[in-house]
This record gives C-alpha cells, structure tokens and sequence, in this order.
C-alpha cells in the first residue's frame, strides 16, 4: 500500500503527497504441464528464485515485487485471460511472459495498458517498437526479452554452416527447417532462409516436425531424401529427442543445429546426439564465470524444486529477472514505479549487464527503435560419449545490427 511521504501548504489547503507504494505487482506466466514444459520447468524458477532472492535483499530499493506464476499450459487463450485478470485492477507494472504465441497475441494489449513485457519468446517480430519495418505487422514497444532473436540465433547458426560446408569442401550446402507449424517454430523460418540464401545455401523446402515427441522416421527419410547437409531444429524438448533419435535409426546424417530451446544437456542425453549444435547467451551450470556464485546462491537459497541439476534455461530466467529488477529501478529515482517509467529504465544504459552477474548476462542494449538486447551468438556443440554429455563452445557470432532485421 502507499504511505503518505510529505506535506505541503499550497494557498492554504493540505496537499498529501503520495511515496512510492510498499509492493507491486508483476505477472509470471510459465508452461509446467504442456508442450514446453521440457524447458520451462527450468527458465520459471529462475524467474521466481531470482525476485525471491531481491525481495530477501532490500527489494527494488525498499519496494517488495509481488510475483504471482500462473501456469497456463502453453494455451493461448488462458494466457490472455490471466493477462486481463492481473491488469483489471491496475496494479500490475510488469509482466514476465513464456510462450511466442501468447506474447505476439498480447503485444497491443501490453502497447495499450503500459506493461513492459520480458518474455521467454524471443521471436524477431518482438524486436521492433516503432513500426519501422514494412514486415512488423504489430509495433511492439512495451515488449523485451533477453538474448538473441529466434532470427538472429538462427542467422548465427547458418553462418556457422557457411564455415563449416567450407572446411569441409562442400561446394552447395543445402540447409532445412524443422519444426511444427507454430509460431514458435515459425518465428524465424523466412528470416533465416533469407539469410541463408544470402550465404550461398541452397535452402530446401520446410519440413513440418510436430511439437509434441513422436515417430519420426517418415520426417527423416525425407530429410535424408533431400540431399540437406544442414538442418534448422526449431522444435524443443521431447520432440527434438524424438526427431533426433528417429532420424539416426534410418541413417538421415546431416548436422542438426537447434534453436536456443532446443539445446541442453538434458535433450544431448535423451537423445543421445553427437556434434549437435546449438546456441546459448548465457554461461552453463558449471562455469567459472565471476557471476555464477550468485546465480548458485540463488538457486540454493529458492524454493525450487531442486531434484534435477538447472541447465542454462534458468540462467537465462535469472538476467530476464535482473535487467527488469534494475529497470524498476531507474524508475523509482526517475518518476516512479510506472510502466511506462520502467520501459524507459530498459534505455538507460548501454552495454548493460545486470550488477554481480557479470560473465553471466550478456552486454545488452534497447532503445527507442531497436529491442534487439543483443546480436552476439555462442555456438556450442554437443555430444554424448560414453555415457556423459560433453559440450563445447565452437564459436562467437557477432551479427551485424542491420535496420532491415529489426522486428524480423
């Protein structure tokens, strides 16, 4: 509630002015029993252990967040209207979304109501606030998210191949995309087949892979029919684990490059991959990185579930958590704790990483016309051998920062 800070005589009469309330409130959207629970399981308890741990030390400079997690199930319609419950008394100043789905069907919403989103969908199409893209069908200036684009990981990985197809002599690489017919798997199809084309890949025509984990030797057969040398898994969790195991029961050896959901150490195990690449923004688990400790002291002081070893998805929940905690920040000495103050905070700073999770969170910057955080990509690559998952970082891929890319 707020508290009344100071008293003033203007022309006679008591004026209140109001301080800064003692909570607000932020919305948790997570997925713990659909589709993409595979990873969402780990990326909302980085979230919730994350703002636990801010509450527990000082909170946003004496302000406690109220962080209410919803599981929607990855249903979009229960997304939106868990949207309109949180926002019908007016107190909510921030959302913490999950799904591409939901957040592209919340973006006027959230542009209407002031609520700065950071959602775990990182489709291009959230990256452009102004409209300045003749592709950008729906401004999105309230929305953020950590990371590369779904677009530009896919960029990396393309690029990535174009290297690769050259040391190994392959004079036309032929590059595909897999995955469901989804907005999801969808976010970055005709981006990253331009750029591939760009490259000099062939690029063949989209296989369809459903998101749910299935028999997919029909798929396989097609992928190794293709010719492809190079293919986009733009699918995540069981489905990828499916698709991986299916295709090397009929021979389809071509490199699997996934998406930034679709690489970790749990899908290498499952499937038992080798030489699976994939990219990541944030340092793994067992990193020697200065700011590790705090996320490990984090995660040992939450209430998460603590049975299964975190993978980098939490990480990535936990700079999500920072960049909006000192956002709010930058609000309350600027105005106050307002969405529209906070979506400002998101341009206060360049090169910006959250304070203590340094060799953790990624240098960002957003600004007015551009909500790409970042354009570097990590490219790792996994492999199971002898029973343990083995990754290694292969390479960095600084993408340029081409106005034609924003919101696409």
């Amino acid at each position: 509630m707020a508290g009344l800070a100071s008293v003033t005589m203007l022309g006679g009469v008591v004026a209140y002015a109001q301080s800064e309330p003692d909570s607000i409130f932020v919305g948790n959207l997570v997925d713990y029993t659909g589709p993409t629970a595979f990873v969402s399981k780990f990326y909302g308890p980085g979230i919730k252990d994350a703002v636990e741990y801010i509450n527990r030390n000082g909170g946003i400079d004496g302000t406690t967040i109220e962080l209410e997690q919803i599981d929607y199930a990855y249903k979009v319609p229960q997304a939106i209207a868990t949207y309109k419950r949180w926002t019908s008394n007016g107190k909510m100043v921030g959302l913490q979304g999950w799904g591409t789905g939901d957040t592209e069907a919340l973006i006027s919403f959230v542009a209407k109501d002031k609520i700065p989103t950071w959602s775990a969908s990182y489709s291009g199409h959230l990256t452009d606030p102004t409209g300045i893209n003749p592709k950008t069908t729906k401004p999105a200036p309230y929305n953020f998210f950590y990371g590369p684009s779904y677009s530009d990981a896919c960029r990396a990985m393309v690029q990535w191949a174009k290297t690769d197809a050259e040391e190994k002599g392959l004079d036309n690489p032929k590059f595909v995309h897999l995955g469901d017919n989804h907005p999801y798997p969808n976010a970055p199809k005709e981006a990253c087949a331009e750029y591939a084309t760009e490259l000099g890949l062939e690029v063949l025509n989209p296989i369809v892979v459903p998101m749910a984990p299935g028999d997919f030797k029909a798929q396989c057969l097609t992928i190794k029919d293709s010719g492809a040398n190079y293919a986009f898994v733009a699918n995540l969790g069981g489905s990828v684990v499916s698709l991986l195991k299916s295709c090397k029961t009929v021979g389809a050896d071509v490199t699997y490059m996934a998406n930034i959901w679709g690489g970790d150490y749990l899908t290498i195990e499952a499937s038992g991959a080798v030489d699976y690449i994939f990219p990541t923004a944030s340092p793994f688990w067992e990193a020697d990185a200065p700011g590790m400790d705090l996320v490990r002291k984090m995660y040992e002081e939450g209430t998460s579930d603590k049975s299964q070893k975190p993978t980098h998805h939490y990480i990535r929940g936990v700079c999500s958590a920072f960049y909006m905690k000192e956002a709010m920040e930058w609000a309350k000495a600027n105005g106050g704790l307002t969405g529209e103050n906070i979506r400002n905070g998101m341009y206060a700073k360049t090169d910006w990483v959250p304070a203590g999770l340094e060799g953790v969170c990624e240098p960002s910057t957003w600004t007015e016309k551009d909500h790409r955080g970042t354009t570097t990509v990590s490219v790792n690559k996994g492999s199971l051998i002898d029973g343990k998952v083995q990754i290694e970082k292969i390479s960095t891929v600084e993408l340029p920062r081409r106005d034609d890319w924003i919101g696409y």
